[in-house]
């Protein structure tokens, strides 16, 4: 659930006490547990690897925003960028760390498109400068019954909206990621549609738990967690986040999206956490916390909507069994 609380309650870590700097900042410690064979194998340090250059990612300092963050303990930084799903780099949970190091992030820019009274664009830095970053400790929960917990930064994807200007047509939001074969090898597999794309409903879009994202764990994003920037929306599964936003479109119709293109049957336009609705192939009722995978480790409850209950108000009406 989405935890409010107030500094005299608790002292909440920054990020970077979360998981110590020098473990997952440190290329010389990583190497070390490379040594002693944690990661063995894994094919981790390939050419171009992505996760080695985040060793040496850019600081990226924000303030806490404490009633953005839940009390679960946080994923560790090593697991929540070496256990991934971003098919633009390949399709097995490793290979983004893997193959991302060819993603170039500057320069990059944003375009505003559609709807609006004030189109425009933005590079990196004018975006991060739009309004205050803060850091959030959001759950991410995936469809296929795995989750983390990650201190993001960013703000509210509504300072962006409000720029913008919507017009009354502006009905949803469609995020438009990078297709750049050159620079992304899994493009060469047709699994989806390319350009990635996902949307939401504008009134989701608006909702001050949605994310516009350009860091995680204190420093810029590493390329294969959706560098340079990306949407974070908690309580929806985590395919609805789009990542390397190139795109944002302001639309009368609700737009088409790379999963629901793929299996309309299997991932549904609003692909709310659901512990009542089922993947055709798989239970909801439950999820795997990445990092606790010990052979005794229980499998936690799956919450409504990820326990972001705030967004409840959002579907008053809505049978979320049909609208899934």
């Amino acid at each position: 659930m989405l935890i409010k609380i107030r500094p005299d309650q608790i002292d909440i870590p920054l990020a970077s006490e979360i998981t110590p700097q020098e473990v997952y900042a440190s290329r010389r410690a990583f190497m070390g547990k490379v040594a002693a064979g944690a990661i063995a194998g894994s094919g981790l340090l390939g050419a171009g690897s992505a996760f080695a250059q985040s060793a040496t990612a850019r600081k990226l300092p924000a303030k806490l925003n404490s009633a953005y963050a839940v009390m679960d303990k946080p994923t560790a930084y090593q697991d929540a960028t070496t256990y991934n799903n971003y098919y633009e780099f390949g399709t097995d949970k490793a290979d983004p760390a893997r193959t991302a190091g060819t993603l170039k992030t500057a320069p990059w820019t944003v375009s505003i498109e559609g709807e609006v009274k004030k189109p425009f664009t933005l590079d990196l830095d004018a975006l991060m400068k739009l309004a205050p970053l803060e850091e959030r400790i959001y759950r991410l929960r995936c469809v296929e019954g795995w989750s983390m917990v990650i201190p993001w930064i960013g703000y509210s994807l509504s300072a962006l909206i409000k720029k913008a200007e919507p017009t009354g047509n502006a009905k949803y939001i469609e995020f438009v990621t990078l297709a750049d074969k050159k620079q992304m090898p899994g493009l060469s597999d047709p699994i989806l549609q390319w350009p990635y794309t996902e949307g939401l409903r504008m009134d989701e879009a608006n909702h001050p738990l949605t994310l516009l994202t350009m860091g995680m764990y204190g420093e810029v994003l590493p390329n294969q967690n959706g560098a340079p920037v990306r949407v974070i929306v908690p309580w929806k599964y985590g395919f609805k986040s789009a990542k390397s936003i190139v795109r944002i479109r302001f639309v009368k119709d609700q737009p088409k999206t790379a999963w629901n293109m793929y299996a309309a049957q299997e991932y549904g336009f609003y692909s709310n956490v659901n512990p009542n609705v089922d993947h055709p192939r798989w239970s909801q009722a439950s999820e795997r916390r990445i990092g606790e995978d010990g052979f005794f480790a229980r499998k936690r409850k799956t919450l409504m909507f990820n326990g972001y209950n705030d967004v409840a108000g959002l579907y008053t009406g809505m049978d979320l069994k049909k609208y899934f």
